[in-house]
């Protein structure tokens, strides 16, 4: 069967070098603004931790919040002025230039801004539950899980994001696996699954959601499921607003993350190159129509072959982390292939070199860019899993928001990642795809990364 899709290539962006690394106050105003209009019952609620009987408390756990965040020094020394040292008792009492100046606000609305930041607001005043997490605990405890996904056992909230969910097989077995205790133990069970495909579409073949597996998982006693089809996971604004999404999961997976969508970095990569490294490995490719539906047709070894219209829009493993840390306390990236894998790797690294300007990774490359990071992780025997920050330095901030435009606030850093060498793992649960790489002996087996966000 034919199928098509549509290319939108993003701007070029140049690589980051260390003379243009961005201001940490800047981020981290562009950040705190982002959220709060988000969020927006969060924000209205926010109101109430600026009365007198609340106030107190509201610095008090704003100080907190900001002792145990992994802040940039200056953000985090300037927060602690104001909110340690000062124990301000209304909001006249705050020094509202040094608030403007790391929130660009005025200090009323500074403060509710940085209480939705912080996740300060009470739960109650979303219909989703959020976990009540700090990333030290998250940490901790999934330093002795071998299995990532036992977080959800220890979680107050057992609340999981699936983005890109396909055929809901990955949702089937988490649910069979994890669905029994919080129902027990009276504790919310919350499954959320993403796809951008249609189900109305006749692209997509087998990635569609399973029909069978859909109805099982609304069916489900004790399971808060829902599927979001022909959803753009880069455009949940209208999910938020209507709250058909919680602020925060305690776990946010993508599995067999798409190329190449995520495959090629464009704050790395120029359009030119991408475009040409798409010709040559997948073919040439035009917009066209599949019956009522928008496609893209490609060329490749004589075929012609049809694809979603969003198939070659490169959004960048960039974007995705960005996107997994606002929405998980806990990530996942599972059955992450070779092409994927590297370009993920270049961006949570530290050093520079590992983002070489409009230089395409390939068998020859990799080795000369990642040096000893590569021997070690390529040479992972299946099974094996590593802390990252034993092999190199993690990165401790990435890009200002406005270098891709699927990148709608800035994600920090990752505090911890783990990486583990192999398609499926004991007691844990998979995708189909994952579970396809058992009989693809060509294929180079694939990664699964757990990661905290700070």
């Amino acid at each position: 069967m034919l199928l098509i899709f549509e290319v939108q290539l993003l701007p070029s962006h140049t690589a980051d070098q260390p003379s243009m690394s961005p201001d940490p106050l800047a981020e981290f105003r562009r950040a705190v603004s982002v959220r709060a209009r988000q969020f927006p019952r969060q924000w209205e609620a926010s109101k109430k931790l600026l009365e007198d009987a609340t106030f107190p408390s509201t610095i008090a756990r704003l100080c907190d919040a900001v002792q145990r965040d992994d802040l940039p020094a200056s953000v985090k020394a300037t927060l602690l002025r104001l909110f340690e040292r000062h124990r301000p008792r209304r909001v006249l009492d705050l020094d509202g230039d040094s608030l403007k100046s790391v929130t660009g606000l005025p200090p009323a609305k500074a403060l509710r801004a940085l209480a939705v930041f912080f996740g300060l607001v009470p739960a109650a005043a979303t219909k989703r539950p959020v976990p009540h997490l700090s990333s030290d605990e998250v940490e901790e405890a999934v330093r002795h899980l071998n299995n990532p996904f036992d977080f959800l056992c220890r979680a107050d909230v057992a609340s999981v994001l699936d983005i890109g969910a396909g055929d809901l097989s990955f949702a089937e077995e988490l649910v069979d696996l994890y669905g029994s205790e919080p129902k027990r133990q009276q504790r919310p069970f919350i499954v959320h699954c993403l796809d951008r495909l249609d189900p109305r579409s006749q692209l997509g073949g087998p990635l569609h959601a399973n029909t069978e597996r859909l109805q099982k998982l609304q069916r489900k006693e004790g399971l808060s499921f829902s599927f979001f089809g022909n959803q753009d996971m880069f455009e949940l604004g209208d999910l938020d607003k209507q709250e058909m999404l919680a602020s925060r999961y305690a776990i946010a997976t993508c599995w067999a993350p798409a190329t190449p969508t995520f495959a090629y970095e464009p704050t790395r990569l120029s359009e030119t190159l991408i475009r040409s490294e798409l010709e040559r490995t997948k073919g040439t490719f035009s917009q066209t129509r599949f019956g009522k539906e928008r496609a893209l047709e490609v060329r490749h070894a004589g075929r012609a072959l049809l694809f979603p219209p969003w198939k070659f829009e490169i959004a960048g493993p960039l974007a995705l982390l960005n996107l997994l840390a606002r929405r998980g306390f806990l990530c996942v990236l599972g059955s992450v292939d070779a092409q994927v894998f590297w370009e993920l790797l270049a961006q949570l690294l530290e050093d520079p070199r590992y983002r070489p300007p409009d230089q395409l990774f390939d068998s020859v490359t990799l080795a000369k860019v990642f040096g000893e990071v590569y021997h070690i992780l390529a040479g992972l025997p299946i099974g094996e899993s590593i802390d990252l920050a034993e092999v190199a330095s993690l990165r401790r901030h990435y890009l200002p928001s406005d270098s891709s435009p699927f990148m709608d606030s800035v994600g920090g850093h990752f505090r911890y990642i783990r990486i583990s060498r192999g398609a499926t793992f004991p007691d844990t649960p998979a995708s189909s795809t994952a579970r396809k790489f058992a009989s693809m002996t060509e294929e180079v087996p694939p990664w699964l990364l757990t990661l905290v966000p700070a």
